[in-house]
C-alpha cells in the first residue's frame, strides 16, 4: 500500500519528545513503524530501556489500530509485552503489527519489534475504538 514511511509523531507529545515513529501500511491488515536509538532511550546498562520499547509498540501499534478502524480514534485497552533480545544506540527498531481480529468496538492485534533482523520484543494488544471525533478529545488527543 504505501512504500514510504512517514512521521506520525507531529503534535507536541512524550513520542515526538522522544525523536519520534514513522510508519507505513503494508496491507489492510498489516503496518510497519520504526524507529532510531539515541542516548536518551537507553537504561543504566547501555541498552534500550524497556520502557522506550513498550511507549514504542503503543505509538506504533496503536497507529495500525487507528487506521485499521478507519481512522477513528482507538485507546488502548491491554498490552501484554515479552522482553526477548536488545538493542543499542544508534541501532534501527522496526516493528511490524498485523490485526488479528476487528470488531465494531475493538481491534485486537499482534507486534514483534527487531533490530538487526533479531525480534527483540512481540506483543499482543487489544484497543478500543471510541465513538467520539478526534476533536472531543482535547490537547494532544
Amino acid at each position: 500500500m504505501s512504500e514510504k514511511f512517514e512521521q506520525i509523531s507531529l503534535k507536541q507529545g512524550f513520542m515526538k519528545h522522544n525523536g519520534g515513529v514513522m510508519f507505513r501500511s503494508i496491507s489492510e491488515n498489516e503496518y510497519e513503524f520504526k524507529s532510531i536509538i539515541n542516548e536518551n532511550h537507553l537504561n543504566a546498562a547501555g541498552i534500550t530501556h524497556g520502557g522506550y520499547l513498550s511507549a514504542l509498540i503503543d505509538a506504533g501499534a496503536g497507529t495500525a489500530a487507528h487506521r485499521a478502524a478507519d481512522n477513528a480514534p482507538c485507546v488502548t485497552i491491554s498490552l501484554d509485552l515479552k522482553f526477548i533480545g536488545t538493542s543499542k544506540i544508534g541501532d534501527e527498531i522496526l516493528g511490524h503489527v498485523k490485526i488479528q481480529k476487528k470488531t465494531k468496538s475493538l481491534v485486537f492485534l499482534f507486534c514483534e519489534l527487531k533490530c538487526n533482523n533479531k525480534i527483540i520484543t512481540s506483543a499482543s494488544g487489544v484497543w478500543k475504538i471510541l465513538k467520539i471525533k478526534p476533536s472531543q478529545l482535547g490537547p494532544g488527543g
